[in-house]
């Protein structure tokens, strides 16, 4: 279930309940006359199936309701409640299914934004990996891969896309590629720091690897590996299984690509340069080509999913959305 908040200026509120009252995936609709001051207006408060969630807000959206009032969309946790579970029975499609656009492109937008903390945990990633790549630690290796957070941007240039919002895909891509320079650039300086210091030397760059080693063999399993991460991102950032992202994370090489790029600059590696930088450059494409081809497919599925069905026991008539 989701909960929606909406501020409805008054001339629409009657065209809003009936939109509301008509659809079967609303299960609770309370209205607050004149219960918004900034803007003025009345609010509704409405827990519906997750599958007519779409549907409802492109319809308050076709009344300008998201111009003149606002629309805000929450996580419900948890309904005990027969209206609620005959709501998600009546609604079309399924839940775990469902994409609600507006709040994929709300959410990729505001997660994909160039800030302080994604350009310090994308830094402290890359250390942590060029760590990792120093000690030869595949449990480094995967803290690193979950920590970072470039997955964000990615999905944003792919939403983006798919969305036609040319100011969302420049700001995301400037998000990712900024922070990748930045945090190759502080990884670089520190692993020159600890050449000065002794620690290590550019032999690390020729000793073996067993742990580590893949990161510098890009190969048509790389290509393999971003594809189905590109998959798995997008199907659980547009469905309700977000948890599954940390398998995206701990499965493609971005971050200790980027930690070997800066190793390499600091050791005098050209080839091993090169080589991480195309680990980084396939799985970056291979995400983002993926992640655009699935929302592509689940856009053109999703709008054949009949949007509401008329609630005849709530109005007169069927209402057209």
């Amino acid at each position: 279930m989701l909960h929606l908040r909406v501020t409805v200026p008054t001339d629409r509120s009657e065209a809003v309940r009936e939109l509301f009252a008509a659809d079967c995936g609303c299960a609770h609709l309370a209205i607050v006359p004149g219960g918004s001051i900034q803007p003025p207006g009345d609010l509704f408060l409405v827990d519906v199936a997750r599958e007519s969630a779409d549907g409802l807000i492109a319809a308050l959206r076709g009344l300008g309701v998201d111009e003149d009032g606002g629309i805000a969309i929450e996580a419900v946790d948890a309904a005990v409640s027969r209206p609620a579970e005959r709501a998600e029975e009546q609604a079309p499609g399924d839940g775990a299914d469902a994409v609600v656009w507006e709040q994929v492109v709300r959410t990729t937008d505001a997660d994909s934004s160039l800030s302080g903390s994604y350009l310090a945990f994308l830094t402290i990633a890359t250390l942590l990996a060029g760590v990792a790549i120093v000690n030869d630690s595949a449990i480094l290796v995967i803290g690193a891969m979950v920590l970072g957070p470039e997955f964000a941007p990615l999905a944003a240039l792919a939403v983006s896309a798919v969305a036609r919002r040319p100011n969302t895909a420049r700001r995301a891509a400037v998000t990712l590629f900024a922070g990748f320079a930045a945090a190759i650039v502080v990884t670089t300086v520190v692993a020159l720091l600890g050449r000065w210091l002794g620690w290590y030397g550019p032999e690390l760059l020729d000793a073996a690897r067993p742990a580590t080693g893949f990161i510098t063999r890009p190969d048509r399993w790389s290509w393999v590996v971003a594809v189905l991460a590109g998959v798995a991102g997008v199907l659980s950032l547009t469905s309700s299984k977000s948890g599954a992202l940390v398998g995206v994370f701990i499965s493609v090489t971005t971050v200790p690509a980027a930690a070997d790029m800066a190793l390499s600059l600091a050791l005098g590696g050209a080839g091993e340069f090169w080589a991480a930088t195309a680990q980084l450059a396939i799985n970056l494409v291979g995400i983002l080509v993926a992640a655009y081809l699935t929302l592509s497919v689940q856009r053109l599925v999703w709008h054949r999913v009949p949007r509401a069905t008329p609630r005849a026991d709530r109005v007169g008539g069927p209402l057209a959305t």
